[in-house]
């Protein structure tokens, strides 16, 4: 959404229709964007505002949320999750509020008797190099008494973990050019001597590996954002490329045989991001995830279905 140029909130669930997507996550609650969900049976992720975190400990306050935001269309938008707090790392100060503001957002959910589970997003900064072989991955020293209470509570309620994972990153800042290309793409022929194809399979494994340390071995993570850079002069970004690791992660998700770890079964994911958004700070490379361009024309084909 941050973006001057981008189709208005209709058009875009329109265009989610036509393309056969069924799962949207966005990053706060956007009322236009929730009038537009009505109906369209779209899976919605919604974030909570990470300058709404601190209010939400406030047990009314989180109350007033759930019943503004979620209970107000829960009759016609389809809720998957909540996530409170996206890639909030262990050393800022919204961290304090994570868990927090997750137990009261759960006890309002629940106190409106809606099935919908609550959750937070981390990234592979948590996880403490080296993360190679992924089975011998650990949270670092910093983000394992921060995350390790989030687990629990997820566990209790049954609830995913998010996690963001971006194969793009790894390779763009391998200094040592130790991760083959074709090796992030999901092109490589064969397995490593890990036993990985690809960086994915990799990245996520990895997670679960640090999960099963903190002893939430049945814990399920979804994919909350994945995606690659098809131009703004970072190692690698171009559309080729970008086209290349979409397709196949539509593929390898939706294909059942899961990860080495996990085997079997299809992974939930999502892609980052549906339109290029010319008012994002930080890199370049950063406006330029958009598997459509503003004018809604695809930048590569790809099939959602």
């Amino acid at each position: 959404m941050i973006g001057d140029n981008l189709p208005s909130r209709q058009e875009v669930v329109d265009l989610y229709k036509t393309n056969g997507i069924g799962r949207m996550r966005i990053y706060y609650p956007d009322e236009e964007a929730l009038q537009a969900l009505r109906g369209s049976g779209i899976e919605l992720i919604m974030d909570v505002a990470k300058e709404t975190l601190q209010s939400l400990t406030d047990s009314n306050a989180a109350t007033d949320w759930v019943n503004k935001y979620v209970t107000a269309y829960s009759q016609d938008v389809n809720f998957k999750y909540i996530a409170v707090g996206n890639e909030i790392h262990p050393n800022t100060n919204e961290a304090q509020y994570i868990l927090s503001a997750m137990t009261n957002i759960q006890n309002a959910i629940s106190s409106a008797n809606l099935q919908i589970k609550v959750s937070t997003a981390i990234d592979s900064t948590f996880i403490a190099p080296p993360s190679y072989p992924p089975n011998d991955a650990v949270f670092t020293s910093d983000a394992e008494p921060y995350v390790k209470p989030i687990i629990d509570f997820l566990v209790r309620n049954e609830a995913p973990l998010l996690a963001n994972v971006y194969p793009y990153f790894a390779y763009a800042n391998d200094q040592q050019n130790s991760i083959p290309l074709a090796y992030a793409l999901f092109t490589q022929q064969g397995n490593n001597d890990a036993g990985y194809q690809n960086l994915f399979d990799a990245m996520l494994d990895s997670i679960y590996a640090a999960v099963e340390k903190v002893g939430a071995s049945n814990l399920q993570i979804v994919v909350s954002e994945s995606g690659w850079p098809s131009e703004g002069g970072g190692t690698g970004a171009s559309i080729d490329n970008a086209g290349t690791y979409n397709a196949n992660l539509i593929s390898h998700a939706s294909g059942g045989s899961g990860t080495p770890k996990r085997p079997g079964g299809s992974i939930e994911t999502y892609l980052f991001a549906m339109f290029d958004e010319n008012q994002k700070q930080d890199a370049e490379t950063e406006r330029h995830f958009g598997l459509f361009r503003p004018d809604k024309s695809p930048k590569y084909q790809l099939s959602f279905n």
